[in-house]
């Protein structure tokens, strides 16, 4: 199955199916119920059971439920995650730095193989175990890693910018933290996390 077929919506759902299951394979529960992880997912299980439809799964049992290993394989199969993704990230500012240091604990499937900034003060030097480069040795550096995602941590007057270096050196998918929509060609992937947004939501729905 093609994944570009398959709803973002779906998509996120499956990744957080993904990282349930995992939890509770861990605590050695090898088979659930789709009314289980719809409860752990927080929606329904008619909503489960089309998702796991729509990737061609059809494991689970009436007595027994579905086999948690199994279908874990299913989703990092339907995923594409049998190879490494190399990400690169522009904006060594604190927000980078964290980012960087979340990736730094090897957060499977993903690597960030190189940083980058303009700021000649943050660049030829190792931070959280990635090597950091000035902007300059972008185009270089893509052709070295082979990246194909990005991540922009730049302020927003530079951000659009960043995203347009990106797409011409050949990367794919951006996520983007910088506070402004950003124009991309239709085969290129970019979603937008805006704290500032989210916090506002997150207010009005407690107040």
């Amino acid at each position: 199955m093609e994944k570009r077929v398959i709803p973002v919506k779906t998509v996120e759902r499956l990744v957080l199916y993904k990282r349930l299951l995992r939890d509770i394979l861990a605590k050695g529960e090898s088979s659930l119920y789709s009314h289980q992880l719809a409860k752990m997912a927080n929606n329904t299980p008619a909503q489960v059971r089309r998702d796991l439809m729509m990737i061609g799964y059809a494991g689970g049992t009436p007595r027994k439920g579905y086999q948690t290993q199994e279908l874990i394989d299913r989703i990092i199969q339907i995923l594409d995650e049998s190879k490494e993704q190399k990400i690169v990230l522009v904006g060594i500012g604190n927000l980078g730095r964290a980012i960087l240091s979340y990736f730094s604990f090897q957060q499977p499937g993903f690597t960030i193989a190189a940083a980058f900034d303009s700021d000649e003060s943050k660049t030829n030097r190792v931070i959280a175990g990635c090597r950091c480069y000035h902007l300059r040795e972008f185009a270089e550096k893509i052709k070295e890693t082979d990246a194909k995602l990005g991540v922009i941590t730049v302020p927003a007057q530079h951000a659009q910018q960043v995203a347009d270096m990106m797409i011409e050196c050949g990367i794919k998918g951006i996520l983007n933290f910088a506070p402004i929509p950003l124009k991309v060609p239709d085969n290129v992937f970019i979603d937008r996390i805006d704290i500032t947004m989210a916090l506002e939501k997150v207010a009005y729905l407690a107040g």
